[in-house]
């Protein structure tokens, strides 16, 4: 937690700002991290500082310089459930080597874990859904209690992060700090054996930046460190970092601008759009257009993947009746405001054809529509209106006390009396 004498993080980044971002920089030899270190402890951020380490190949050192300037800084580790076992004994060896005093493992959410990625193979198909899950979104109310954070990141490591400066200014008002920004490998090689720090098991068999094991391969010569990082895909950071050009992610802010909303807030969706030919054997976390799907039944029917279906206005979902239990969830279009033909469609999925999974209501998707669209058994909804939105966060949806229509079988409308209802 941040402590009581935490400098505001908005006072903080108006301070930098008077200094002036580029004077800042200028005050600090290229390698001096330890200067830089001790400044923003000091003098930026106060008691209001925190480190995320990876326990990776280069971590010892800036957790050696954390020790000097500050043992009992928080130090934050991702326990995404996928590290290598030496990682995690890593960081067992370094807490004690070094005599940190606060080290916090940060776990993902087990309910996002049962629900996006049951079997763990997540990585596989969506590496940027998986580290989001398991990274990202866990750490954001972390760093969400401090002004800013200390990483290791270093220019070298990638064509992406050749630009980064000591300082940086963020777009989500914090204040990041790279004392390494400068370092090369061979800098970090010779710091390491001038302190005779421990050194991360994996690193002299070839691993030069070791993040989850599913995603770390190693290194060949001449390859830049990171280029084992997620080999194969086309993905070069986890999410959690950027440059202050925001040229390597988007802060981690606008990564928390969730559309779906589901058990009383805005989460991840693992679920995404259908693209035109893709092989229906291969389609995973998609919602298929019932025409498509009526196309290509059995070749559907077989596929292992979780999938989703698309019910557009006009669609006869009779058609799929019997095929309903497929589909993990099920999205209702809305087209427009006026459009009411989802309401109906949502009522016969759950009250003719018992429906018992996802139904999520998406397109035009307004506050107004909302108490109506969970009567009709809506348990999500994707949401870009940003009243909308608001409204979902603050609890401010219309009421209905009074209806004239009745759905299912638990309600009675205004002015009849129950016992002459008809149960069919």
């Amino acid at each position: 937690m941040a402590r009581s004498n935490a400098l505001p993080a908005q006072q903080a980044h108006e301070k930098l700002k008077a200094l002036g971002i580029l004077a800042l920089n200028g005050m600090f030899d290229e390698m001096d991290a330890l200067g830089v270190l001790r400044y923003a402890v000091s003098d930026v951020l106060p008691g209001d500082l925190a480190i995320v380490s990876s326990f990776g190949a280069d971590s010892a050192v800036l957790l050696h310089m954390v020790a000097q300037v500050d043992p009992s800084m928080a130090v934050y580790f991702l326990e995404t459930g996928k590290h290598f076992p030496e990682t995690l004994a890593y960081v067992e060896r370094l807490k004690s080597h070094l005599g940190l005093l606060h080290v916090h493992a940060v776990h993902p959410d087990p309910k996002d874990l049962a629900r996006f990625d049951p079997n763990g193979d997540l990585w596989e198909t969506d590496p940027d859904s998986c580290c989001f899950i398991r990274k990202t979104d866990p750490l954001e109310p972390i760093t969400a209690q401090y002004g800013g954070w200390v990483t290791g990141r270093k220019r070298y490591q990638t064509r992406e992060r050749g630009v980064l400066p000591h300082f940086e200014l963020t777009s989500d008002d914090r204040i990041k700090v790279n004392p390494l920004a400068y370092f090369s490998d061979e800098d970090v090689a010779a710091y390491r054996r001038a302190h005779d720090l421990p050194e991360h098991p994996l690193y002299g068999k070839g691993y030069k930046s070791i993040g989850c094991a599913p995603c770390t391969s190693i290194v060949a010569e001449g390859e830049d460190p990171r280029s084992g990082r997620w080999r194969g895909f086309n993905k070069k950071e986890c999410g959690i970092h950027y440059d202050f050009s925001g040229a390597i992610a988007s802060p981690m802010s606008a990564a928390k601008q969730h559309a779906l909303w589901k058990d009383g807030a805005f989460i991840v969706d693992p679920f995404k759009g259908w693209v035109e030919g893709t092989d229906p054997g291969d389609a995973r976390y998609t919602h298929v257009p019932v025409a498509v799907f009526l196309a290509y039944r059995e070749a559907f029917l077989a596929n292992p993947h979780p999938l989703g279906l698309l019910v557009a206005p006009g669609d006869a979902v009779e058609a799929v009746a019997e095929n309903l239990g497929r589909f993990a969830s099920i999205a209702v279009s809305f087209p427009a405001f006026t459009d009411g033909r989802g309401y109906s469609t949502a009522r016969l999925l759950r009250e003719r054809f018992g429906f018992k999974g996802e139904l999520r209501a998406v397109g035009d998707v307004l506050q107004d529509q909302i108490p109506h669209m969970q009567r009709c058994g809506f348990d999500a909804l994707v949401v870009t209106h940003e009243p909308t939105r608001r409204a979902l966060l603050e609890n401010h949806l219309p009421e209905m006390a009074l209806f004239y229509q009745p759905v299912g079988l638990r309600e009675v409308p205004l002015g009849t009396r129950p016992f002459l209802r008809r149960v069919s």
